[in-house]
């Protein structure tokens, strides 16, 4: 028998013609493509010698099984991380956990589970819930906790070469207020284009983030009347140009501030997914880095416990500009809207290390590491939850500048003024 050509598997919910509403209806030729993307590009190829995990849950399964076969072709062990439909972003606990679980549980995860994300040398994360309103309605101090003992397992994600892609569903589908047809057309059109042209765009703003000592953020309040400004320190921050190796789609220059000099206020308009519930109109006011006070027109209570998960999450991680000019439909899930081309977010919580290291195998990265945390220019949290403003026409960003140098935006990509 002829052996079959191995990247012709049409999996049970990727066979064109199927009728079935509940299911997404993905050309094979479009996963092959996806899954090539996120191994060759994102995760920079695989060897023998790389043991990936790929998790995510059932529903993600038509691009899980070739992200799978891509890399047992390409010499690699696959470790396939199958999570059950409750378990949000695969966290080590479900929201059964969650809910009915005491914080000494949560600290409790089995060994064996620490040990399998060790072993790992790349990680695949494939987003796409059943059910993406299983955590709704948590009380703040059960998020606060998950969060928590969620931390060094992201830590170890976190220190392997990893990349974050989201499947449409069903219920992700009705959580934007479209069909499934217009849904997965539109995140699958956006996750196989080439993402190597957005690094020309970004790169043209760099060197402004590179030599830069100090950004200022300019929103505007719609209820209160009034602009706000928000001021935060780059001196110590090394920007990153974002185009399809952790994220994808992608499309993005971020950097980590100095968390402890973040002073003022800001306003983010733009609706952001969070623990199962659609958080929005967002205001923040900070005095020495830390968060004073803060209100949301929706969400208030995800917020709340968002910000109240520990010290770190009182403080910023991330500045950064969208700059994916494709994306002319703000999602409310914050792997797109953060990208959106003329989009300013901030993330509340953890910093990225490596937004403050040239090299981070150096002898002296790790000493380096811990005196910016010690003076509390990194900060560490359990958290990190992008927000984002809208600097297009009729959002609330008015003006952006660094070192008084203004960034505008222009056919929806940002570019220096």
């Amino acid at each position: 028998m002829e052996a079959a050509d191995p990247l012709e598997f049409p999996g049970p919910l990727a066979r064109e013609g199927d009728t079935d509403v509940h299911e997404p209806q993905i050309a094979a030729d479009s996963l092959d493509r996806w899954a090539r993307l996120l191994v060759t590009h994102s995760l920079g190829g695989v060897t023998p010698e790389d043991r990936v995990m790929i998790k995510g849950e059932r529903i993600a399964w038509p691009l899980m099984e070739r992200l799978e076969r891509e890399v047992i072709l390409a010499g690699g062990v696959p470790d396939v991380c199958l999570v059950p439909p409750n378990n949000e972003r695969g966290r080590v606990w479900s929201a059964a956990m969650a809910r009915h679980g005491t914080p000494a549980q949560m600290e409790s995860a089995p060994a064996w589970h620490r040990d399998r994300y060790a072993s790992m040398t790349k990680y695949v994360e494939v987003l796409g819930a059943e059910d993406p309103a299983s955590y709704a309605g948590l009380a703040a101090e059960a998020a606060s906790a998950l969060a928590r003992a969620d931390r060094p397992f992201s830590d170890l994600r976190l220190s392997r070469r990893w990349v974050i892609t989201l499947y449409p569903t069903p219920a992700y589908a009705a959580m934007e207020g479209l069909t499934l047809e217009e849904y997965a057309g539109f995140v699958v059109d956006a996750s196989i284009v080439d993402p190597t042209p957005l690094l020309e765009a970004e790169r043209r703003l760099a060197p402004l983030f590179e030599a830069g000592r100090e950004m200022e953020v300019v929103t505007w309040h719609p209820d209160e009347r009034r602009e706000l400004t928000l001021k935060m320190s780059l001196a110590e921050s090394i920007p990153v140009t974002s185009y399809g190796l952790r994220n994808v789609p992608d499309g993005e220059v971020f950097t980590s501030p100095d968390a402890v000099s973040v002073e003022g206020e800001i306003f983010l308009d733009l609706p952001v997914w969070n623990g199962g519930v659609d958080v929005s109109g967002i205001h923040l006011a900070f005095e020495r880095g830390r968060i004073v006070s803060f209100s949301a027109k929706e969400g208030q209570g995800q917020l709340a416990a968002i910000v109240g998960t520990d010290e770190g999450s009182r403080r910023l991680g991330e500045v950064a500009l969208g700059m994916n000019p494709g994306l002319t439909r703000a999602l409310k899930h914050p792997l797109f809207v953060e990208k959106v081309g003329g989009t300013l977010h901030v993330a509340i919580g953890n910093s990225y290390e490596n937004c403050y290291l040239r090299d981070a195998k150096a002898p002296e990265a790790g000493a380096r590491l811990e005196e910016l945390a010690a003076r509390g220019v990194l900060n560490r949290s359990a958290q990190h939850v992008d927000i984002v403003a809208d600097f297009r026409e009729g959002g609330c960003g008015r003006r952006v500048s660094i070192d008084g140098k203004p960034l505008v935006v222009r056919d929806r990509v940002w570019v220096p003024g």
